[in-house]
Parts: C-alpha cells; sequence; structure tokens
C-alpha cells in the first residue's frame, strides 16, 4: 500500500477476505493521532468487532513513520485524541476482542507505540524501532504505555526505556519476545496480512475464546484457573463449530465455520 498525500481521510481502511486492514495516512505529521485520526480508528475498530464476516485485523501506517504519537500540534489546539470508548486513539483502552496485529515499518513512539501494545501480535521491519519518549518532555505514558510494556518485556527493560524515554531499534527487542515477526524493510504488511489470514482459517468462536482467556487469566485466582477455564472451554466445546471441524476433519475438506 502507498502513500496517498493530500487524502482527505487520516485512515485507510481495506478488506482482504476476513482481515480488516487500517492503514494510518497521515505521512506528512508522521502519522500523528489527531482527534479525526482517533475517531476513524474507533470507527474502524467498531467494524472489525460488528462485521461477523471479518476475523482479524491489522494496521499499518503509510509513510517513513509508523506513529509519532500525539499530535502536539492538534493538542496546542485543545484537542483530545480520544474516543469515548477506546480512549486514546480510540483503540488503547478497548481493544477488540479479535485478534489485532500491528505492522511496523519506521519508528512507533510514544502513544504509537502504545497503539502497537494494544495489539495481540506485532510484526516489524528490522529498521523500525520502539520508544516511550514522554518523560523527555516531562510527561508520562498514560495510554498504556506504563502498564503494558512491563507485561510485553522484562521488567528492567521495559523500566529502561520508561524512565529514559530512549527509543530502541527492532532487533533489540524481538530478542525479549516483543516481536512476533522480524522482517525486511517494506515486508511488515505482507507479512501481517498473510498472519491475520492464517488466524481467520480457525475457528471464530475458538479464536475468540482463547484471546479473551488469555487476557483475562492473568488477573483469575489460583483456585479458579481451571473451573474458569473450563466453563470458557465448555461453550466452545458444544458449539456449532465443533462438531464442523470435525466433521470437516473426518472428511478431509475446509471447515465452513457459522462462529457459532
Amino acid at each position: 500500500m502507498t502513500a496517498s498525500k493530500g487524502t482527505a481521510e487520516p485512515v485507510l481502511v481495506e478488506r482482504q477476505g476476513a482481515v480488516l486492514v487500517i492503514t494510518l495516512d497521515r505521512p506528512e505529521a508522521r502519522n500523528a493521532i489527531d482527534l479525526r485520526t482517533a475517531e476513524a480508528i474507533g470507527a474502524a475498530i467498531e467494524t472489525l468487532e460488528s462485521d461477523r464476516s471479518l476475523a482479524a485485523g491489522v494496521i499499518a501506517a503509510n509513510g517513513s513513520t509508523f506513529c509519532a504519537g500525539l499530535d502536539l500540534k492538534a493538542h496546542l489546539r485543545g484537542e483530545r485524541p480520544r474516543t469515548e470508548k477506546g480512549g486514546f486513539a480510540g483503540l488503547v483502552e478497548a481493544p477488540p476482542t479479535k485478534p489485532l496485529i500491528a505492522a511496523v515499518e519506521g519508528p512507533a513512539l510514544g502513544g504509537g507505540f502504545e497503539i502497537v501494545l494494544a495489539c495481540d501480535l506485532v510484526v516489524a521491519s528490522a529498521a523500525a524501532s520502539f520508544g516511550l519518549p514522554e518523560v523527555k518532555r516531562g510527561l508520562v505514558a498514560a495510554a498504556g504505555g506504563l502498564t503494558r510494556l512491563p507485561r510485553s518485556l522484562p521488567r528492567a527493560v521495559a523500566l529502561e526505556m520508561i524512565l529514559t524515554g530512549d527509543a530502541v531499534p527492532t532487533p533489540e527487542l524481538a530478542g525479549f519476545g516483543l516481536v512476533n515477526r522480524l522482517v525486511e524493510p517494506g515486508q511488515a504488511l505482507a507479512t501481517a496480512i498473510d498472519l491475520a489470514l492464517r488466524i481467520a482459517e480457525n475457528g471464530p468462536l475458538a479464536v475468540h475464546t482463547s484471546k479473551r482467556v488469555v487476557i483475562e487469566s492473568s488477573g483469575w485466582p489460583a483456585d479458579q484457573e481451571f473451573p474458569r477455564l473450563r466453563e470458557a472451554a465448555a461453550a466452545v466445546f458444544a458449539s456449532a463449530d465443533a462438531r464442523e471441524g470435525a466433521r470437516a476433519f473426518a472428511e478431509r475438506r475446509r471447515p465452513a465455520w457459522s462462529g457459532i
């Protein structure tokens, strides 16, 4: 996907099969997030959530920067680039229940990195970098950076990034597991779409439940782990999709999922 200079829309949205591709398209502003962009991302996430024919999403960007974070010029005009449901960028406080993959080329800084941290999987170019420079401006990474980064990286590594505000190249962070796929420059989007399409081949109820359990189980009491897991799994095992999956396997064909 190429940059669309001068486009009236700050975000481009297109479907590729069962995958919704959301592309930040403000390259002249390093894809910084203003109110219009936040609202457009929020609307795209709502489409991903509500459309049963969509199984996964990818968020990418046009231009040399994935996202520079908060649009400071808009901020000085009094804009708050958030939505009531999704918070900053229409996303970070309410990520979709369906899998969302970040495809990162170039720097993802501040709120841009916090968008990445709100995603489930990350595909990043070897030329990309990640950072939370808020402290350099006397601010804090309040859109999820302070809470999500220590869950994605070793605590000491996360603290160094947060307290210094320095950006770190993708290859260095890939060694700590932040990145699912480390790719050559220019390959992040195609690789992310391929990964999303592989997810889309699977049972949607099973995928949705699996993601929910992984996220929610970190807060479960130890004595409730397996009772809650059995409860979540029971609905999947009793579903029409579970029966379809077994029939398709026996008949050596691709399943026709219904999502129920």
